[in-house]
């Protein structure tokens, strides 16, 4: 049960995460702010913990729910 709740609990941090990077700003953009740039940061880090999320559910699901 574990492998399939750190895929989805990965799929969802990584789709939050793109859309927190859409919404900021883009770089070139003369209006972009401090916030635009915490923004994107966030949403960064966020996709990356969800793709973590979901590589330690494939592993789990390779090894078994015993880790």
């Amino acid at each position: 049960m574990g492998e399939l709740t750190d895929k989805v609990k990965g799929n969802v941090n990584e789709a939050v995460g793109k859309a927190k990077q859409a919404l900021a700003r883009k770089e070139t953009d003369p209006k972009r702010t401090a916030e635009d740039d915490k923004l994107a940061a966030e949403g960064s880090a966020q996709e990356l913990k969800g793709k973590g999320q979901q590589f330690k559910g494939k592993v789990k699901g390779l090894l078994g729910d015993d880790i």
